[in-house]
């Protein structure tokens, strides 16, 4: 039977073992250690994170800020965050959500929201905590589509793919006139980003410091392909290597005059191969939403076609919203 569960809140003399724990948790993800969040100037978030104990064992963890003096979300200054365990029973996790909620409560917190990475991200399928904010009546904030490629079919994924894009990775392959390698390059990477999302009256989120910065803090978590034409790079994909079993394309760039080229299609191959003979199970192709629309859930049609070319499948990710009542 589980013991009580209690509540720390996290300094940095617990870092490593913060990250050792996130690291063989069964849901957690590069986002959710201090090694990522790291890249952040002191002082940009209000940082509220949390360590869940039974008796002086760590059985969770919740990377997480203050927004205001009564709301908390997890993550902030990251993709994903809520809380994440080892992989452990239903009672452990309905205990810790206790603990959670009872801890906000003392702090003053009226509201949280978390945000967890979708199911395909968790080692062993699981949903115990998610299931137990519902139980304790938890609502959803928004529900966005993502796509991912999953690898079950091994070296033969590229067969699995639509007929349209085995034409052209082929045709790609075989007239070798662009061609894919990894790169250190983020200054060109970025350039070209930032041109794109102007595109969509964006901003991309991270600067050029910011992905010098988490190169330098997770060498080992993120890797940077770009395609090439004569010497020019034409085209590029961010990875974040998540956790063990999910590669996240977060980035993707063009030069759009360089778009008759099919360079996206190279970059879908290369990533999908790379990741599929280096053991990962999936590949993340992120959200498909209309950033224009005035409903943020509203999904972009065409991207989510184009998406399913790569034989990905729709994944949701939750916002789940507690209100807490004193």
């Amino acid at each position: 039977m589980s013991l009580n569960v209690t509540v720390k809140q996290y300094t940095d003399d617990h870092r490593e073992v913060w990250d050792s724990f996130v690291a063989k948790s069964n849901n957690g993800t590069m986002f959710h250690m201090h090694r990522f969040l790291d890249y952040h100037p002191n002082g940009k978030w209000k940082f509220h994170h949390l360590m869940f104990y039974e008796g002086d064992t760590l059985v969770a963890v919740l990377p997480a800020g203050l927004t205001n003096a009564t709301t908390l979300w997890s993550p902030v200054g990251a993709s994903y965050g809520s809380i994440v365990t080892l992989d452990t029973s239903f009672e452990r996790c309905l205990n810790i959500v206790d603990a959670f909620i009872d801890y906000c409560k003392s702090a003053g917190i009226t509201d949280a929201y978390l945000i967890p990475p979708p199911l395909i991200y968790t080692i062993n399928y699981d949903q115990h905590i998610e299931y137990a904010m519902l139980f304790r009546k938890a609502d959803f904030e928004l529900h966005y589509i993502s796509h991912a490629i999953e690898l079950k079919h091994g070296a033969d994924f590229l067969e699995h793919f639509d007929a349209t894009a085995r034409k052209t990775i082929h045709k790609i392959l075989r007239e070798q006139n662009i061609w894919i390698e990894e790169s250190t390059d983020y200054a060109t990477f970025h350039e070209i980003l930032v041109e794109n999302k102007a595109r969509h009256n964006t901003t991309p989120t991270h600067t050029l410091a910011d992905l010098e910065r988490l190169a330098q803090l997770m060498p080992d978590r993120l890797k940077l392909l770009m395609v090439y034409k004569e010497e020019v790079a034409i085209a590029g994909s961010l990875l974040f290597l998540t956790n063990n079993k999910v590669v996240l394309c977060f980035y993707n760039m063009l030069k759009y005059e360089y778009e008759h080229e099919k360079p996206i299609y190279l970059i879908m191959y290369e990533t999908c191969r790379w990741a599929q003979e280096n053991g990962y199970q999936w590949v993340d192709i992120g959200v498909s939403q209309d950033t224009k629309a005035e409903d943020p859930m509203t999904p972009s049609l065409g991207l989510i076609t184009f998406k399913e070319r790569f034989n990905s499948r729709g994944i949701l990710r939750n916002t789940y919203h507690l209100s807490i009542k004193t």
